[in-house]
């Protein structure tokens, strides 16, 4: 056994398993990518006002679940436990929101929070994440939903739904929450959940707990106390996800984890991943920018996208997004001479676009057929000393098992028209 691990809620991701992962993540940003959005490299840890701020004191990641310490400066930093935050701080910081509107932006890696590991809930979990900010329009909800959507169906992906709700605007949220809080404090609730009404009464609608669920049954809810303008702003979302073929159900009790959410706020749930269901989610943040230090008060829309958990949901659907082996050729040398050719044939075949794996370490022909075999490959090359002498190399159709002896010269060729029949 290793003297050492992986720190505790920490996954590795390795062969086999990581051509699954990395498949996922692949095909959320592309679906972002085609929508025209651009890629930001975000900071793995940035000062921890801006998470406190931005994030919202109340919430569970910033009174329980963030990694921060001090650095060597003295100043106190924090491991990103969420995107929205950071990229909004770099929209600022750059200019970009100077420039054309919307700042239309994708990230992905990894996010930190200290939670209780379980399968689906890490402590260093990987996301995807879209932004668009700068203009407040219901189409730009709908396409920012939409590209979600389509990243989990060009996976193949079938048993989620998508949640959608709306949580109202400046107008009638100040209203509502008097509301809510006279409700919920009305009611016999531990003391900690007392505290919570007082400080952000929504985040008791996000309780999981079975008892607190059964208390704020009859609570009001948002959706019944809207401004006919965030009324009008749903309404028009509704439509535009109609028109993009992209299926919803309205649940007036999802209220997301974090605090800057306005009007449209969304979460895919996935009923085969059991208790941690979510597998992402976003909304709309009208007033982040300005809470940031933005000198326009800019509204924005985005989600974040858990890989791991995406991953989970395909499994639980029994479905593999992986290519269909590591490499297309594999290259079977049999002596010092023909591993000296042979390399240089890879090399070849690499430089033209193809990926190759040899049989490292001297092994006999059984062993190296094993190992092309175990690697996926649909080709396998076949050189020793006789087809050195003859200038040929055998080409053996691991599909099938046909075998052909070619040209070295011609080798390349060869390979290709094979592929590509």
């Amino acid at each position: 056994m290793s003297e050492f691990s992986a720190p505790k809620g920490i996954p590795d991701y390795f062969p086999p398993a990581s051509a699954d992962f990395l498949a996922v993540r692949n095909a959320l940003t592309d679906a972002a990518h085609r929508a025209g959005y651009g890629h930001i490299e975000l900071p793995i840890f940035e000062e921890t006002a801006l998470f406190a701020r931005g994030v919202g004191e109340s919430t569970d990641v910033v009174s329980k679940e963030m990694y921060t310490f001090a650095d060597r400066g003295g100043r106190t930093v924090t491991l990103r436990p969420e995107g929205t935050a950071g990229v909004v701080r770099a929209v600022i910081q750059h200019g970009l929101d100077r420039g054309q509107l919307p700042v239309k932006l994708c990230y992905s890696g990894p996010f930190f929070r200290y939670e209780r590991p379980q399968a689906g809930r890490y402590r260093q979990l990987q996301q995807v994440g879209v932004e668009a900010i700068g203009v407040d329009d219901p189409a730009l909800d709908a396409e920012v939903i939409a590209i979600a959507d389509e990243g989990y169906r060009r996976l193949g992906l079938t048993g989620y739904r998508l949640d959608l709700t709306s949580l109202g605007d400046e107008t009638c949220r100040p209203e509502y929450r008097e509301m809510l809080q006279e409700f919920l404090l009305g009611l016999d609730l531990d003391e900690p959940t007392r505290e919570r009404a007082r400080i952000n009464p929504l985040r008791v609608l996000d309780d999981k707990r079975s008892e607190v669920r059964e208390a704020t049954a009859d609570a009001p809810l948002m959706l019944d106390h809207l401004s006919d303008s965030a009324r009008e702003h749903f309404e028009q979302v509704k439509a535009h996800l109609d028109r993009l073929g992209v299926q919803y159900v309205i649940n007036p009790r999802l209220v997301r984890g974090l605090d800057y959410y306005t009007k449209t706020t969304f979460e895919f749930v996935h009923d085969g991943l059991g208790a941690q269901s979510g597998i992402g989610g976003g909304g709309r943040y009208d007033g982040l920018m300005k809470q940031l230090g933005g000198k326009q008060e800019l509204s924005g829309i985005g989600f974040g996208i858990g890989v791991d958990r995406t991953v989970l949901a395909l499994q639980a659907e029994g479905v593999s997004v992986a290519g269909a082996g590591r490499v297309q050729v594999f290259g079977v040398p049999l002596g010092a001479a023909a591993k000296a050719e042979m390399v240089g044939v890879a090399g070849a075949l690499r430089d033209a676009g193809i990926s190759v794996d040899l049989a490292y370490g001297d092994r006999a022909l059984k062993g190296a057929m094993k190992a092309a075999d175990r690697s996926g490959a649909r080709l396998a090359l076949v050189l020793g000393e006789r087809e050195l002498d003859e200038r040929t190399i055998e080409i053996k159709d691991l599909t099938n098992g046909e075998q052909q002896s070619v040209p070295l010269d011609d080798v390349l060729a060869q390979v290709r028209s094979r592929l590509t029949s």
